[in-house]
């Protein structure tokens, strides 16, 4: 009974949780930020390289309007011999680098957090294909591809060039560990919303990770140009609850067992012999 109700309850919700954050017509920004990573590199961002090219450029433009006005030829007919200036070199040599040390300290910790992955949760293999993912659960036994679904073929709520067949599933507050490959040529799983970019290359396998702080459905793209339909393979994770993520684990590991698909694959291939 209780598991009925439970199932009732996530059947009433879900549009509500599924649409929440969703990209809009015209949007120039990303998703909100869903990870504490994200938001250090939007603090970055917003907070100290904003104000620093804000100040060098307003300080640049300053000085070309003094120098063309202040050493205009109508007001300066015999021109300066002066070389150099000793105090002027060390300022222009000093200012930069303390600049440059001010802004490594912040996105030094941010690149150590992107790469110091903590104990899994969740684990799951991302596969590039031209032109579409392929992802595993190797502790679930669940393999399945992920094709963006064509305009005419969308529902109400799903995005153009976003929305995807078959989407992955993670729980809320739970480190997602994600194994990242290619089958042809250079891919990158990206997912803004969680501040993850990892380029996904033929025989290797790179590893990222990211926990996801709220409930809903968050887009990513291929970031790699791979070809005529790169812009055609989207990315789609929804963020769920402990129990909703039980739900669906139980469902994929009917629908999509890892087992079963590769006899299927067997039986066609020998079928086409």
């Amino acid at each position: 009974m209780k598991k009925i109700l439970t199932i009732f309850a996530l059947i009433i919700t879900q549009p509500t949780l599924v649409f929440a954050n969703q990209p809009k017509n015209w949007q120039l920004g990303f998703q909100d930020a869903a990870s504490q990573t994200m938001r250090d590199i939007v603090w970055f961002h917003d907070y100290m390289l904003m104000p620093i090219i804000v100040a060098i450029s307003a300080f640049v433009l300053f000085l070309m309007l003094y120098a063309m006005v202040r050493f205009r030829a109508s007001r300066n007919p015999n021109p300066s011999k002066r070389t150099h200036n000793v105090l002027v070199e060390i300022i222009w040599t000093l200012v930069p680098c303390l600049i440059l040390i001010v802004m490594a300290v912040p996105s030094f910790k941010v690149l150590y957090s992107q790469d110091t992955i903590p104990k899994a949760d969740v684990t799951i293999k991302a596969i590039g294909y031209q032109w579409y993912w392929g992802y595993e659960y190797p502790d679930e036994n669940i393999i399945f591809d992920s094709y963006m679904i064509e305009e005419k073929d969308l529902q109400a709520g799903q995005p153009r060039l976003l929305a995807v067949d078959n989407f992955v599933v993670v729980p809320v507050n739970k480190v997602v560990k994600v194994l990242i490959t290619a089958n042809d040529v250079l891919h990158a799983w990206a997912l803004p919303a969680f501040g993850v970019k990892r380029d996904a290359m033929p025989g290797r396998v790179n590893e990222t990770w990211f926990k996801a702080e709220r409930e809903g459905t968050f887009y990513g793209q291929c970031s790699e140009l791979c070809g005529i339909k790169h812009a055609f393979m989207p990315i789609e994770v929804r963020v769920v609850s402990d129990e909703e993520y039980q739900l669906w684990l139980d469902e994929a590991k009917i629908k999509f067992a890892k087992d079963e698909i590769f006899e299927n694959n067997k039986l066609i291939a020998s079928n086409k012999q």
